[in-house]
């Protein structure tokens, strides 16, 4: 197995990057990003621990749902899930993050990296309440790098593609899958409790 161990060899597989996708790297958000944001059902966060062990965790709700609080700051609220809070542990531990946002239907998407802290702050949370119910916290990330990414993976993967759409009965329910992970419990209740949850523990 041939191991590359440093940027240079790197460099002479691929050469330099394009002096265009250097420049496209901006220090805020301006008229473009904020416009994608604003469109944005999700984003994928990653983050890491004060070890360096990385994570990745999705976040999603209706498009808007990340406010643009000015030219560097967004408020990322964070709805109910399953109380690891492996995010919001990370951001305490190291700050920085990096976010990637898609639009359905449009190829490009846009990456956002910077610095995380955590708010519980009523007045930055509020706007952010769904049915009268307001997120216990919020991330608050200040953007250091913006910049958009061109479409060739989402091009690649056909990700948008209708047709390509897989169907529930295609895969395990997840009810099914982690009961037997872990080798213990009712399937046929952990199915339905999964499914309570979809309905009920949204907000």
């Amino acid at each position: 197995m041939d191991i590359i161990e440093n940027i240079a060899e790197i460099r002479g597989l691929y050469g330099e990057p394009m002096e265009r996708a250097v420049k496209k790297q901006l220090p805020r958000l301006e008229k473009h990003s904020r416009a994608f944001i604003a469109l944005s059902p999700f984003l994928v966060i990653a983050s890491t621990d004060a070890q360096g062990r990385l994570d990745a965790s999705p976040k999603g709700d209706a498009p808007g749902f990340v406010r643009v609080l000015d030219d560097e700051t967004l408020l990322i609220p964070d709805r109910l899930g399953n109380n690891r809070v492996d995010t919001i542990a990370n951001v305490l531990a190291a700050p920085g993050v990096g976010l990637i946002f898609f639009v359905p239907g449009l190829r490009e998407t846009l990456r956002v990296n910077g610095k995380a802290r955590v708010t519980t702050d009523p007045a930055l949370l509020e706007p952010s309440a769904v049915g009268g119910k307001m997120p216990r916290s919020g991330l608050v990330v200040t953007a250091e790098e913006v910049y958009f990414h061109c479409g060739k993976a989402l091009i690649r993967s056909d990700l948008w593609n209708p047709e390509k759409m897989r169907k529930h009965s295609d895969f395990p329910a997840l009810g099914r899958i982690i009961t037997e992970q872990i080798g213990q419990g009712d399937t046929a209740a952990a199915e339905r409790a999964t499914e309570e949850s979809y309905r009920t523990r949204l907000y």
